[in-house]
């Protein structure tokens, strides 16, 4: 029998080492750089503008097969469902599978959707392809849960600001340079340029991405899938975020699929020129979302998320009193994308504060009712200009934030409460 002092370690103690139940993460070296860094944002980007580039191209389309718009507007609308349902039965592959494997298989089989749509013979081929194309596309929604597993807690929102940078600004890019190359090179060489941009994009992320070392879940596809639903249900911020998310957007969509409305309306009276132009305030979005980024990793992402709205609020109560003067649209809609950008970013930092082991499907969870809230919003603005015209859009968009803000200083309570049985529980682990 020992005797005390021996500094022999009891066997129960062996049994219940302090971090049971958790990851190890402090082994894993960490990888990322600012070259990484830079190309995964660039990897959004490409990802982000194969959904944009049919849009300045639709007229082109329709002339090519000798269909109306509504029918070639399809090729848009298909290409949004389809990455609609990337995200719920692509992206939750990423916590079952290799992911840099995952982002590459995608990058390759974008390139062959692309390919179809530069050859596609009649309007229903190249709606399909532009399903499967929206279907591919998700490579961002894998890859920024990939590089927040490879970033220091301190860093997170830094990093996924950064890559959201990327992803932002290749929508506007995009749809510059569809614009231009369907104009004078015609619509199918767009998508051949696309196409051979992707097969580029695979074989850089196959060389320039390490590989993924994370620990994968073994439960059935079909598991994964069920379990986004008891995720939704079990998390109060992924509940917070979420209905963020779908407000914010809804009123964002709400106000810029109505833009050209007013634009060409009295007092403005200008060209579809003028209305392109501004899309340019996607840019400022894009550089707040690398500020917002670095300063959610030293302060309270949920008061970001509480300033962005009252932001957000101001922009449209501006747009309100000086709709009569351009240089007043121009600062709100500046300020709306500065609001609307630093939203989604603070978002997503709050996101990868949840499970690690369920990052992609809390992420393919968020950014799924992100989309239904820009569909709803969509529907809401034309709705609401026809009743009302200005008033109507700039009235729904407000009652859409005030419902947000409600949400937020009611929620608080909650949120709190569930931070400090997570603290407690944390504690008691240890």
């Amino acid at each position: 029998m020992k005797m005390p002092g021996n500094n022999v370690i009891s066997p129960s103690y062996r049994l219940a080492p302090k971090n049971m139940g958790q990851r190890d993460t402090k082994k894993r070296p960490v990888v990322i750089d600012k070259r990484l860094i830079w190309t995964m944002a660039i990897a959004c980007g490409f990802s982000a503008a194969n959904l944009v580039y049919a849009q300045p191209l639709l007229a082109i389309m329709g002339n090519t097969f000798a269909v109306s718009i509504d029918r070639v507007g399809f090729t848009v609308t298909l290409g949004q469902l389809g990455y609609a349902l990337g995200l719920i039965l692509i992206v939750p592959l990423g916590e079952k599978y290799n992911q840099r494997s995952l982002i590459v298989f995608l990058a390759c089989a974008t390139s062959i959707a692309l390919a179809f749509m530069a050859l596609a013979p009649n309007i229903a081929f190249l709606i399909v392809a532009s399903c499967v194309v929206g279907l591919a596309s998700v490579i961002p929604e894998l890859i920024i849960p990939f590089a927040v597993n490879l970033t220091p807690v301190k860093e997170r929102g830094k990093v996924v600001g950064a890559i959201l940078c990327g992803f932002l600004i290749g929508a506007p890019l995009a749809s510059a340079l569809s614009g231009f190359v369907g104009a004078y090179l015609g619509w199918r060489t767009m998508y051949w340029i696309a196409s051979f941009l992707m097969i580029i994009l695979a074989f850089a992320l196959c060389f320039l991405i390490p590989d993924d070392k994370a620990a994968k879940h073994t439960i059935r596809y079909w598991q994964l899938l069920v379990s986004l639903w008891r995720l939704l249900r079990q998390e109060p911020v992924l509940q917070e975020v979420s209905v963020f998310g779908i407000l914010v957007y809804a009123a964002f969509n709400a106000f810029w699929v109505t833009i050209s409305f007013v634009l060409q309306a009295a007092p403005y009276h200008y060209g579809s020129e003028v209305v392109g132009l501004f899309g340019l305030v996607g840019f400022a979005g894009a550089l707040a979302a690398f500020y917002v980024g670095k300063f959610t990793d030293r302060s309270n992402p949920r008061t970001i998320n509480g300033g962005s709205l009252v932001v957000i609020l101001f922009s449209f109560v501006l747009m309100w009193l000086t709709n009569q003067w351009l240089f007043g649209l121009i600062i709100g809609t500046t300020l709306l994308d500065l609001g609307t950008q630093s939203n989604l970013v603070t978002n997503e930092t709050r996101i990868y504060g949840l499970q690690q082991g369920a990052w992609s499907r809390l992420n393919a969870i968020y950014i799924m009712l992100f989309c239904i809230g820009g569909s709803f919003g969509s529907l809401l603005g034309t709705f609401s200009w026809s009743v009302a015209k200005t008033d109507g859009v700039y009235g729904t968009t407000c009652i859409l934030i005030l419902i947000a803000l409600g949400f937020y200083l009611f929620h608080g309570k909650r949120i709190q409460q569930w931070s400090l049985r997570k603290r407690h529980l944390s504690y008691y682990r240890q």
